[in-house]
């Protein structure tokens, strides 16, 4: 019905391939593959390879470049020490972002149940943590911690499996006690192998009466020579290829250990290799983070395409980060600019403008770097830039025309510059300017969103994410909707939605009800005020919410009676007047419950005092107003407080 490809498999013949078997190309596709199965290919004598591409050696090999750059100049992953303490105390402690192999939940858990303090120790981690062996952990893990007494059957395993704790974890094992104790040649012991690993009964049979046998002529009682059998057939089917596990675990070490000497260079490397991914790029930035290090916002005079680290806790984002650039127009940019000591800096955004080739450089990519805030360095108005992006757009290509002219009277140059005026723009607010970045970089990299709540939240009784606890209580959190996806459940529909308050990250349960009563409520970057009752989840091995209550700032601020407190100082600015205020808030009156209090500080030169307005100049609790009096005032002059926010 369907033709399979392996995705990295080899054929090696000593001529032409079709002199040995058929070969076959999909339709609209040049790739051959031969029609015989992976067992055909064999039986009629081809070599058949399977190559493994890993990002991880890319990775590698560029963080060692980094370092090189960075004055170690004779630096080599090839000879770091595979006894280094830090490197093991990184991988104890479960630190595993960007770790080759260990940066699963599960294998963290085993890096902190099993702490690794030789190299025998990765290997065997490695090999452990697949869907057979993991059978096999608990007693690794019991037997390493001594908890369990390590019985070798015999005392000539104690040399081959003692590096396991008496666990046969690999297949070699099995193949040197077959050796050791059956008396079995290599090439023997590898068919032993094979046939325990494919269960054969009657090739299994043939096999325990010649390793009883060979065991009793070396001196192994026939009841323990059984059991040991057993014990083979058990582990064999389970066991792993060391040479394999070994090859990986020295990766592993690599990156840990890259991870604890050089973390700049290792985090540069890793975020460059996942830098069309911005999930990845947000949790190695997090994790740069959490393990000391600084990142840096792209900047046009200091990024290049690549993150690179500027020193040992420092990373620089890369250009090519940004959403909407693409590879080409940032070597355009980086041509334009220049490098080393001939480099030029790029002065405002109509000397870059007038510098780069607009057909490679255009308008949706420049809009995307000063929303990344990639032009902060020579106006730090974003909003400004954004407005004048046009513009300055429009006097490049009139210089360019103007230039392949010769002018009349010779200052048509000076008429021009004097032209290059930027479109003044209201500088964005907190919540639009990480909005804008998002849209940018896939994630607010100079802030987190809920900063732009987290002020008039202090007033209201709130369990931070990062304190949730397990006892089963209800609680009020509030945080902002990060992800969110829907799921059938005996229930019904279901919703669930990753809350997010800086903190930490909960994962909230909406069932049916709660979703259609609150559907409107559920978008992503909205802040979600929630009560709930905090579990245990196993599965996700973290804490889940079941939501009985959605709330948004405008129905929070009803519910509890929020209370608007606006301070004005009348003795520096004689535009903040009173009357100003009432005009400002007559749009949004709302008498009745509907509306809430106003409460006025004001204060002058010779006294302050707080005003309550009646009942009458209620307001709508309306983020309208919010932001038109934030821009008058100061965001710090204007605050919801709850009076009585008891939930």
């Amino acid at each position: 019905r369907n033709v399979g490809m392996h995705a990295g498999g080899v054929l090696i013949a000593p001529g032409k391939l079709t002199d040995f078997c058929p070969l076959y190309a999909a339709e609209g596709t040049t790739h051959v593959i031969s029609q015989l199965d992976k067992d055909d290919v064999e039986k009629i004598g081809l070599v058949k390879f399977d190559f493994l591409g890993l990002t991880t050696l890319t990775v590698l090999d560029w963080a060692e470049r980094y370092v090189r750059e960075m004055g170690e100049k004779d630096f080599s992953i090839e000879a770091l020490p595979l006894d280094d303490k830090l490197t093991y105390a990184v991988l104890a402690s479960g630190n595993a972002t960007g770790v080759f192999q260990f940066e699963s939940r599960g294998m963290r858990d085993l890096l902190k149940q099993a702490p690794p303090a030789r190299f025998e120790d990765v290997i065997a981690l490695v090999a452990l943590y697949r869907p057979g062996p993991m059978e096999l952990i608990p007693d690794y893990v019991a037997c390493k911690q001594g908890k369990k007494r390590i019985d070798y059957v015999d005392p000539r395993l104690e040399t081959i499996l003692s590096p396991t704790y008496g666990i046969m974890v690999y297949q070699e094992q099995v193949m040197q006690i077959a050796q050791v104790i059956g008396g079995y040649s290599l090439g023997a012991a590898d068919l032993l192998r094979r046939a325990m690993g494919k269960k054969l009964p009657e090739e299994m049979a043939k096999q325990r009466d010649i390793f009883v046998a060979g065991a009793e002529k070396n001196g192994v009682p026939r009841g323990k020579a059984m059991l040991l059998f057993d014990l083979m057939e058990k582990f064999a089917g389970y066991g792993f290829n060391k040479s394999h596990a070994a090859a990986y675990a020295l990766l592993a070490y690599q990156t840990a250990y890259m991870k604890s000497h050089h973390a700049a260079a290792f985090m540069a490397a890793n975020m460059s290799a996942v830098m069309d991914d911005t999930d990845k790029v947000r949790q190695f930035r997090d994790d740069a983070l959490a393990n000391g290090l600084a990142v840096l916002p792209p900047d046009i005079n200091a990024s290049v395409y690549r993150f690179v680290p500027v020193d040992l806790k420092t990373v620089r984002y890369g250009l090519g980060g940004v959403r909407g650039t693409g590879r080409s127009a940032i070597e355009e940019i980086l041509r334009a600019r220049g490098s080393g000591k001939s480099a030029v800096p790029f002065t405002d955004l109509f000397d870059f403008c007038q510098r780069v080739d607009k057909r490679m450089v255009n308008r949706r990519c420049i809009e995307a770097l000063v929303r990344a805030g990639a032009f902060d360095g020579v106006n730090a108005n974003r909003a400004t830039l954004l407005s004048s992006t046009g513009r300055a757009i429009e006097a490049a290509e009139q210089a360019e025309r103007a230039a392949s002219q010769t002018s009349l009277f010779g200052d048509a140059d000076a008429a021009h510059t004097a032209g290059l005026v930027l479109v003044e723009t209201r500088p964005w607010d907190l919540r639009q300017r990480l909005t804008e970045e998002k849209a940018a970089l896939g994630y607010c990299l100079s802030g987190h969103l809920f900063s732009v709540y987290e002020r008039e939240l202090k007033g209201f009784p709130r369990t931070p994410l990062a304190k949730l606890s397990s006892a089963g209580d209800r609680a009020w959190i509030a945080g902002v909707v990060s992800a969110a996806r829907v799921q059938m459940t005996r229930r019904g529909r279901m919703m669930a939605v990753m809350l997010d308050d800086g903190t930490a990250q909960v994962e909230i349960s909406i069932f049916n009800e709660q979703f259609e009563k609150h559907r409107d409520k559920l978008k992503e970057d909205r802040l979600l005020v929630v009560q709930g009752k905090v579990q245990r989840d196993e599965f996700i091995g973290g804490l889940r919410v079941t939501a009985d209550d959605l709330l948004d700032l405008a129905s929070m601020r009803s519910r509890f009676r929020a209370q608007l407190r606006i301070e004005m100082n009348g003795g520096t600015d004689k535009a903040r007047d009173p009357k100003r205020l009432m005009d400002m808030l007559a749009p949004y009156r709302a008498p009745g419950e509907g509306g809430c209090a106003v409460l006025v500080h004001y204060e002058n030169a010779g006294a302050s005092c707080d005003v309550a307005l009646g009942e009458a100049w209620r307001v709508r609790p309306d983020d309208l107003l919010l932001g038109e009096l934030t821009a008058w005032l100061s965001p710090e002059a204007v605050q919801f407080q709850y009076a009585n926010a008891a939930p």
